[in-house]
């Protein structure tokens, strides 16, 4: 009997937004704005971050319910 168990699951296609995202250099090449005196470079790193762990936790909530059976 064939286990039926897959990660083939369709939410796993977001998990490649935290990756591609930050490599549009575009939305980070410049110096302003500032926000509290930092460069748009450095804040807009802690959004890519933020932007990984809700993706991931999105991801595991939506497929952890398949595993469970």
């Amino acid at each position: 009997m064939p286990d039926d168990k897959s990660d083939r699951s369709p939410w796993n296609w977001l998990l490649l937004l935290p990756i591609a995202i930050p490599l549009l250099t575009f939305l980070y090449n410049s110096d302003e704005p500032r926000l509290l005196g930092f460069p748009l470079f450095y804040w807009l790193q802690i959004a890519f971050i933020s932007l990984g762990v809700i993706t991931t936790t999105l991801v595991y909530q939506m497929t952890k319910r398949r595993r469970q059976r």
